[in-house]
């Protein structure tokens, strides 16, 4: 992995996207004087997600120790461009629950309409385009199955698919993740 490398890896719930991030922030962090930094977009609407998200904090300072974390649920391209160093790989973890937070928020009035989710795609692309050192954006792939029968959900999956494939376009390499196995579907020489 080079400084200035940038994957996407897209899968199912489950199917291994999370730990792919992981295993290449461990590997990162191997060599000397590297650091790797985890932006977190989940936020712990009810007690199951608070559990969840407790569950793999832990479970991932087990398996990474040297991984720092800091949530940013709304605005991960500006925590990137703040951290982003050649020395350093941000893994951001996930970029479902980032678009999740901006459509689908709990106070209705705080979601952004159809102008704003524009432009906060391309900030996160800009922000991708300028980071100076390597990144690992995981996304869930959901378009794969039936057409959901609400507006809303149907405009979230289609709204999820035009962001992995705008991010898609400026990363270097995209893994799509089935039962823990890597499958790439771009890779640069």
């Amino acid at each position: 992995m080079s400084h200035a490398y940038r994957e996407l890896i897209l899968g199912g719930q489950k199917s291994g996207k999370s730990a792919r991030a992981e295993l290449q922030a461990a590997q990162w962090l191997a060599q000397p004087q590297r650091q790797a930094v985890l932006i977190a977009t989940a936020q712990a609407w009810d007690p199951e997600m608070a559990a969840r998200i407790e569950r793999h904090q832990s479970d991932r300072a087990l398996r990474v120790p040297g991984l720092q974390t800091v949530e940013s649920p709304l605005d991960w391209p500006a925590e990137l461009q703040r951290l982003s160093r050649h020395d350093t790989l941000v893994v951001v973890d996930c970029l479902t629950l980032w678009l999740t937070n901006l459509m689908m928020p709990i106070d209705p009035a705080a979601a952004v309409g159809v102008d704003g989710l524009a432009r906060r795609v391309s900030e996160a692309a800009e922000a991708l385009a300028r980071a100076s050192g390597p990144v690992l954006l995981v996304s869930n792939e959901i378009g794969l199955g039936v057409i959901p029968m609400g507006r809303e959900v149907r405009a979230f999956v289609d709204a999820l698919g035009l962001l992995n494939q705008r991010l898609a376009q400026a990363c270097d390499r995209v893994t799509l993740m089935a039962a823990g196995l890597p499958l790439t579907l771009k890779a640069l020489a």
